[in-house]
């Protein structure tokens, strides 16, 4: 008599992991919702529903909405290094250098939104312009003294482009082209960078 042995199968091969196509998706469907809905009123069900997965997945790899916004708005400015900058243009790159972050992945617009209604967002906001615009600003004037309010007068029409042309999409901002933005504000960002205080 023969034994009856019964061959297990062998394992199927595991699924290709695909935690990184899936915090991918979870980070530009937050950023999309906190720039069109600002931090309130942005829902990890809504951005999970946005993603194409399940709510769990957003609580699995980002714990909690702070923590999704934290990794979801973590800009990085790549401001230029201020000795490779033409003194003379300096103001003219860095308003064609904000306009390529604005219509970029959308980062900075979502943290403009947030932070004119959220205390975190502000105080990400204050943060960024702290550690990564004011020294540019002090690295193109010589008067340290001058440096702070020198980058939070950048700051003002950095910002105030941001908010009119991409958060509350005034008409006439939209309607300006980039090269047309540069001319116009070129020159304001130059004069208070580089030209002698009043």
């Amino acid at each position: 008599m023969v034994a009856d042995v019964t061959r297990s199968k062998p394992p199927a091969p595991a699924a290709p992991r695909r935690s990184a196509t899936t915090r991918t998706a979870i980070l530009e469907a937050a950023r999309e919702r906190f720039a069109a809905d600002g931090y309130e009123r942005a829902t990890i069900r809504a951005i999970a529903r946005d993603a194409g997965i399940d709510p769990s997945m957003v609580m699995r790899y980002y714990g909690n909405k702070e923590g999704l916004f934290a990794a979801a708005v973590a800009v990085d400015l790549d401001l230029p290094d201020p000795d490779s900058l033409p003194r003379e243009r300096v103001g003219h790159t860095l308003v064609a250098h904000f306009l390529a972050i604005w219509e970029g992945d959308g980062e900075l617009t979502a943290l403009l939104r947030v932070g004119t209604t959220n205390e975190a967002g502000a105080q990400r906001m204050q943060r960024i312009f702290q550690e990564q615009l004011l020294p540019v600003v002090r690295g193109m004037h010589p008067d340290p003294e001058q440096a702070p309010v020198r980058a939070a007068l950048v700051a003002s029409q950095l910002l105030g482009l941001g908010l009119t042309r991409y958060v509350l999409r005034l008409p006439p901002a939209v309607a300006l082209d980039r090269e047309e933005i540069v001319a116009w504000l070129g020159p304001t960002l130059q004069r208070y960078l580089t030209a002698a205080h009043p």
